[in-house]
């Protein structure tokens, strides 16, 4: 078999990261071609390479993240009450494999969702599973689904990730069935996996926003206890820069 059929056969064997790298080394000079074993071992890794970054960027589409953003973009102060060395600690993502959870408030527009976005995808870049809602967007949705029977679907489907991110807590009141459906997403995932919540409200106020005084000590005890909080500061980052959203 000489080398374009080779290339052909990889591209049908959906091998791209590997026939990409054997297309750049055929083409090279013939002095420069490195040896047989050394090939292998490019080849090998090239489409290790390429199956894990595919694998990554599905996953970050699958999340559905308000904002396209990593950790280089996250801009650190003491002005904004977040420090390099807290932006670090959270890098390797390790809270999530304990199944603790982040707290994020702040007020409008100081990045709350832009940094939760940021730690999401870098869990997807680490191999997590992620999903991103909007809160009142998620209830709006199950409650739709509870009377055409997806409601036991979606709910798994939340359940068995490993970092679930609910952005805008507190923006709309909760009715009964809203209330049910958060203790139940809260419950099923308490202690096995993590989740990040960003609020505008602080969180002396969530019981009240809650507003129905069992319902609010059960998922308030599952979500607050051991968690890590950050409160953002400083002047609105809208005004600062433009975001670039999906």
């Amino acid at each position: 078999m000489n080398q374009q059929n080779t290339l052909d056969t990889m591209r049908q064997l959906r091998l791209t990261g590997m026939a990409d790298r054997y297309e750049v080394i055929i083409g090279l000079p013939a002095h420069q071609q490195p040896e047989q074993t050394v090939v292998l071992a490019q080849l090998i890794e090239a489409e290790n390479l390429y199956r894990n970054h595919r694998r990554t960027q599905m996953a970050i589409k699958n999340a559905h993240f308000r904002y396209q953003v990593n950790f280089n973009d996250i801009l650190c102060s003491n002005e904004r009450n977040l420090t390099k060395e807290t932006l670090t600690a959270l890098a390797d993502c390790s809270f999530i494999d304990r199944g603790e959870n982040l707290i994020i408030t702040g007020a409008t527009g100081c990045g709350k969702s832009f940094l939760a976005s940021a730690i999401g995808q870098q869990a997807c870049v680490l191999g997590k599973k992620v999903l991103y809602f909007s809160l009142p967007k998620l209830l709006s949705k199950l409650k739709s689904d509870k009377f055409d029977g997806a409601f036991r679907k979606e709910i798994e489907r939340i359940e068995n990730k490993h970092l679930l991110i609910l952005d805008d807590w507190g923006i709309n009141p909760l009715d009964t069935h809203s209330r049910i459906a958060l203790l139940q997403i809260i419950e099923d995932r308490h202690n096995k996996y993590a989740t990040i919540i960003t609020s505008q409200l602080p969180i002396s106020s969530w019981h009240q926003y809650i507003n129905e005084n069992t319902v609010a000590d059960a998922i308030l005890d599952r979500i607050i206890h051991q968690a890590h909080r950050i409160e953002l500061q400083g002047e609105s980052m809208r005004k600062m820069h433009k975001i670039k959203t999906f």
